[in-house]
C-alpha cells in the first residue's frame, strides 16, 4: 500500500519556514522521551537539519502521561514547543484523548492498535498499527517497543534517512542491544509499509 511522504510540511508563516512538528505521547515507561531524543539527534547530527526536542511528564515517573515535542526544520527554529502538530503519535488512549486537540486538521496520526481504540472519525491520515502486539510476538518483551514505533514513524514521514537513524542507534546503545534494535526498527518499517490510512 502506498504511504504518505510528509518530508518537511509547508506551514504558512511570515517567513514561510518549512518544518515538521511532532507531538509524541504515551505513558511513562513506553520510551516516548527516548524516541523523541533519537529522532531529534538523527535530524541534527546525521541529516544536516535543525531540531528542538522538549518533554513533559505526568505526576508519576512510570505510568503517568508523557509528552515529547520535536520540531525539525531546514531553517532556524524560534520556538521550542509544538502548539499545532503536523504529526501526532499516541501510544495510549489517554494520550489520544488529551492531545488530539493539538493536531492540525489533515495531519498525520500514528496510534498503536493494542492500546488505542478510536470510535470517531478523525480528520487525519490515521495509521493504526499493531506495534505492541508485533513486538511482543517477536521479542517476548516490550523493551524495544519505542524503537519499533520510531521505525514506523520514519517510514511514514520520511523526515530523516533510515541510514542516519541506524547510525544514531549504533552510537547511543551498547553493542548487546544492536541486534534487537535493528530488528525492532525493521519491524516498524514493515508494519508501516503494509498499512493503509483510515
Amino acid at each position: 500500500m502506498p504511504t504518505r511522504k510528509l518530508l518537511l510540511a509547508r506551514v504558512q508563516r511570515e517567513d514561510n519556514m518549512d518544518y515538521t512538528r511532532f507531538l509524541l505521547s504515551g505513558s511513562g515507561g513506553q520510551g516516548v522521551i527516548t524516541m523523541g531524543i533519537l529522532l531529534a539527534e538523527t535530524a541534527v547530527l546525521k541529516s544536516g537539519l535543525n531540531a528542538i526536542q522538549s518533554q513533559s511528564y505526568g505526576p508519576e515517573a512510570r505510568g503517568g502521561a508523557t509528552r515529547c515535542d520535536v520540531l525539525i526544520s531546514d531553517q532556524p527554529i524560534h520556538y521550542p514547543k509544538v502548539q499545532v502538530a503536523n504529526v501526532l503519535v499516541c501510544l495510549t488512549q489517554e494520550s489520544l484523548n488529551r492531545y488530539l486537540q493539538y493536531m492540525r486538521p489533515g495531519g498525520l496520526l500514528l496510534t498503536d492498535s493494542h492500546y488505542v481504540k478510536t470510535a470517531k472519525r478523525i480528520d487525519a491520515d490515521h495509521y493504526s498499527l499493531p506495534l505492541y502486539d508485533s513486538v511482543m510476538e517477536t521479542f517476548g518483551k516490550p523493551q524495544v517497543f519505542n524503537i519499533c514505533v520510531l521505525g514506523a514513524l520514519v517510514q511514514i514521514t520520511n523526515v530523516v534517512p533510515f541510514s542516519a537513524l541506524e547510525n544514531i542507534l549504533a552510537e547511543r546503545f551498547a553493542p548487546r542491544f544492536q541486534e534487537n534494535n535493528k530488528k525492532a526498527l525493521e519491524l516498524g518499517i514493515s508494519l508501516a509499509k503494509q498499512a493503509s490510512t483510515r
